[in-house]
């Protein structure tokens, strides 16, 4: 191996009063110049990687966390339908609108959650809503009624509002486009692994009997209780953007910043646009219909994943809880090598489009009826590799055409139609089998949202 002189070598080598021939002869193959811009490329390009895994390992963890919680409190209903609405006398329908019931109190502010962090930073707000939505939380365990019921749920979803489109945003401030999908699934993996880890967790808390209370009671109460611990740990965590933050030197935050704003400009340089003409344009338009159409189905899959594994086995309701994680496990896989594949080809929209139209064709697979116990988990573990996979590249694709405040009032918008369509899934689903359709007719609706929403991807125009 030949070894290349470095500039210091070139320096040193300068300075001897009589150089050899064979000195001379290197000199004069080397451009000083050319060795002094590949050494500036090579140091830029170690301290941009230095920066980013510094964010990676500040930043990640602790948003992952606050949405694995999130995910828990917005979810566990469904294991505690497992003897909630016995307990209660609740209707498949009462369920269905109660659980759906959270989300119109999500949307409420979505597109101002967005548009609040991306102009005064994300920590007092996710502080403020870690803080709410552990209270309302542990106040659905106090429910006796329908009517209390619908009213807590929507509290829960008011309080949780803004934390999505928050996050989006403020991932936006640190990480730019080449690492955004892989930083985005670490995010959302947080959701599979919620659910992976929730069903267990659940079993384990479904089989307590403190004071007379039924256990899905102390299902809500003590899943309420890490947000509020989260939010002492991110008052302090949290930093809003990469020039506040202590633990990157000079450099690292240079070189963050500037790799951003070269981006925002690029972006800017085809022209400003208002909230009001982003939210008409036809890719937004397109996506907030995949954002729509997959979140009914999502919702009406794993809001009732529970009660499908106890019906087609003699589980009790805690193994039932417990082995629903199972499917989402699989979700986990999926998400990272989506994630991983979407970064390192640059390609978004067929890596969302393609997950959703599997998921349309395998769901409706769970319905046969000469399908063993895990045959069905089986195919449920593939339907959830499917359903899950789509979102790193999802949310990646806004971010490739918009910029600043209209970027994040279309990160806000998608996800308000995304929870609207989790809002939509649940009653559909829930008024379906309350008038006595069977759960395949469920299926097969909630696999033709997948479908739809596969096709809305593919039609999604290239990046300007």
């Amino acid at each position: 191996m030949v070894e290349v002189p470095t500039a210091r070598h070139i320096s040193e080598i300068g300075v001897t009063t009589s150089p050899s021939k064979e000195r001379q002869g290197v000199l004069a193959t080397v451009n000083p110049l050319d060795q002094q811009t590949a050494g500036i490329r090579i140091s830029s390009l170690n301290v941009e990687q230095s920066a980013i895994r510094k964010a990676k390992f500040r930043i990640l963890p602790l948003v992952f966390v606050i949405y694995l919680v999130a995910f828990l409190d917005r979810a566990n209903v469904a294991y505690a339908k497992l003897t909630m609405s016995g307990d209660l006398g609740f209707s498949e329908k009462v369920y269905g609108l109660g659980a759906g019931l959270f989300f119109i109190g999500y949307l409420i502010l979505e597109i101002p959650g967005a548009l609040i962090v991306q102009r005064w930073g994300a920590r007092r707000w996710i502080v403020r809503i870690l803080v709410s939505w552990g209270i309302c939380t542990a106040l659905v365990g106090c429910v006796r009624t329908p009517h209390q019921f619908y009213l807590a749920r929507f509290a829960l979803g008011l309080a949780e509002a803004g934390l999505v489109p928050g996050v989006l945003v403020y991932l936006h401030e640190w990480f730019p486009s080449q690492y955004r999908a892989r930083a985005l699934a670490r995010f959302f993996m947080a959701s599979s692994f919620a659910l992976a880890i929730g069903g267990p967790i659940a079993g384990l808390i479904m089989k307590l009997n403190w004071w007379g209370m039924p256990a899905w009671r102390w299902l809500f109460i003590l899943e309420g209780l890490p947000a509020l611990v989260l939010a002492v740990i991110s008052v302090f965590a949290m930093v809003d953007r990469p020039q506040q933050a202590k633990w990157l030197n000079t450099d690292e935050r240079d070189c963050i910043v500037q790799l951003l704003q070269k981006e925002r400009q690029q972006k800017i340089a085809y022209g400003r646009l208002s909230i009001w003409n982003t939210l008409r344009r036809a890719d937004v338009l397109l996506l907030s219909a995949v954002g729509f159409m997959s979140n009914v189905g999502i919702a009406g899959f794993f809001l009732w994943l529970p009660s499908t594994l106890r019906s087609a086995s003699s589980l009790s309701p805690s193994s039932a809880a417990a082995l629903s994680g199972i499917p989402f496990a699989s979700a986990v896989v999926s998400v990272l090598c989506m994630s991983y594949s979407s970064d390192r080809s640059g390609e978004r929209r067929l890596h969302t489009a393609i997950p959703l139209i599997l998921a349309g064709l395998i769901f409706p697979v769970t319905t046969l009826a000469n399908l063993s116990f895990v045959g069905l988990l089986c195919w449920l573990c593939l339907s959830a590799a499917a359903i899950y996979g789509f979102g790193p590249s999802y949310w990646t694709l806004p971010s490739q055409r918009l910029a600043d405040t209209s970027g994040a009032a279309a990160f806000g918008f998608l996800n308000l139609s995304a929870g609207l369509g989790s809002f939509v899934g649940p009653l559909v689903v829930g008024t379906l089998l309350t008038a006595n359709f069977s759960f395949s007719v469920a299926v097969m609706f909630l696999s033709a949202c997948f479908l739809l929403s596969g096709l809305c991807a593919l039609l999604v125009g290239a990046p300007r």
